[in-house]
């Protein structure tokens, strides 16, 4: 049985997200709507996030020594990573004294925090079907993991090269050819999310679409560990950034299949307990690449998903609500109430606080809906803000966002 407190009282359930972000404002919020006492903590001062919690903390959440006496000092019950960016080793030493839970686990945010691990764990590990994949540590070995290298074969052209820790696309590059090598380090280097020099370079896969498989583990009412799965979004990318999304995708019946199955392999990993037990729960975005009836396995986020976005307008319960109730053991469901879409707005130019023009003209588009991020600075490619729409025709739910979306015109005020 699952018992609830009263916000800031003596008996409240209290939830402390790290990572305030679009992403984490919608989860504080859905928290909030089940009477959870919210704390949110960013790397600065004004995110989305801190802008609805109970209470807002601004520190390095990769350094320890502040993480773990900010942890002390509020006494979550549950710690809610929701960027990569953070002192996983401490997070794990205080679920390990049983100090904190960590959502889903610990050992789960070690494992996501950067691309090594997780893919490490699904190639090596689980014996997952990924991409071909090496990681270097100089231009030079970048270079020689494309070449081959002692007769071993190399992943080739044409190839992607990410950084090791990095969000939303950030410092990902496709390279052609040896011309583009150099730059895709230096892109790399400037976009991961911490200064880390080492990048993953991926041979490329000719896949017919990529998608991204929402997949929830949530208590049942046994008190086992179950797993459900949002129906398939699709989603376009530009320069490894999300800028639409869709649900749901159409999927041959087999390939639906196999992407549940290597979902669940992986989630089901993540998701053991430091006993073994499985104990985690939680939302997971698994993203895929698909041909034909084959399927790949690329990433996984621990945490609601940026193209899982669309699902604000598409399901009964988003993702966001089905994170805040699988962290607090409530039932779930994954059904969808209606075919939609999503597509982004950017920031456009690079200020602080902005006004935006032509939200009336973007809502007078049939079934749309927009959430300003309220992010206090914008740059030109910075995500600030989404059009959602609904319709009974996916492919017209998709062109209704994209003009919604650009009828919307951020400036500096």
């Amino acid at each position: 049985m699952t018992t609830l407190g009263t916000p800031l009282s003596p008996g409240a359930t209290r939830v402390m997200l790290l990572g305030a972000g679009e992403l984490g404002k919608e989860v504080l919020i859905a928290l909030q709507r089940l009477g959870v006492e919210t704390i949110a903590v960013d790397r600065y001062a004004g995110a989305p996030g801190h802008q609805v919690a109970h209470r807002a903390h601004t520190i390095a959440m990769s350094d320890p020594v502040p993480l773990k006496a900010l942890i002390a000092q509020e006494r979550p019950h549950w710690v809610v990573p929701e960027i990569e960016a953070i002192a996983t080793p401490a997070l794990q030493e205080l679920e390990a004294a049983g100090q904190v839970r960590v959502v889903p686990t610990a050992r789960a945010a070690r494992l996501t925090m950067d691309r090594e691990g997780i893919r490490r764990l699904a190639a090596e590990t689980l014996g997952l079907p990924t991409s071909p994949y090496r990681f270097c540590d100089s231009p030079e070995e970048l270079q020689a993991a494309i070449d081959g290298r002692d007769g071993a074969p190399g992943v080739g052209y044409p190839c992607i090269v990410k950084p090791v820790m990095s969000s939303s696309g950030k410092g990902q590059s496709k390279v052609d050819g040896p011309a583009g090598v150099r730059r895709a380090w230096d892109d790399a280097m400037a976009g991961g999310r911490v200064s880390h020099g080492r990048v993953i370079v991926e041979g490329f896969i000719d896949f017919d679409y990529e998608i991204t498989l929402l997949t929830v583990r949530a208590r049942a009412a046994d008190g086992s560990v179950q797993t459900q799965f949002c129906a398939p979004i699709g989603h376009l990318q530009v320069g490894g950034d999300y800028v639409e999304s869709w649900q749901p995708h159409p999927m041959r019946p087999a390939a639906l299949e196999r992407a549940r199955a290597i979902a669940k392999a992986v989630t089901d990993d993540l998701g053991r307990g430091p006993d073994g037990q499985p104990a985690g729960c939680g939302l997971f975005g698994v993203e895929l690449f698909v041909k034909g009836d084959h399927v790949w396995f690329s990433e996984v986020s621990p945490r609601p998903h940026d193209t899982g976005m669309v699902t604000m307008a598409t399901q009964w319960q988003n993702e966001f609500e089905l994170h805040a109730r699988a962290i607090l053991g409530l039932p779930v469901d994954t059904g969808l109430k209606t075919p939609g879409a999503s597509a982004v707005v950017y920031g456009g130019v690079d200020a602080a606080g902005i006004v935006f023009d032509g939200v009336d003209e973007a809502l007078r588009v049939p079934g749309t809906e927009i959430r300003l991020f309220g992010k206090p600075e914008s740059f030109a490619k910075r995500r600030m803000g989404v059009l959602l729409a609904r319709d009974a025709d996916v492919e017209q739910a998709r062109a209704n966002a994209r003009r919604a979306a650009a009828l919307v015109r951020p400036r500096a005020a």
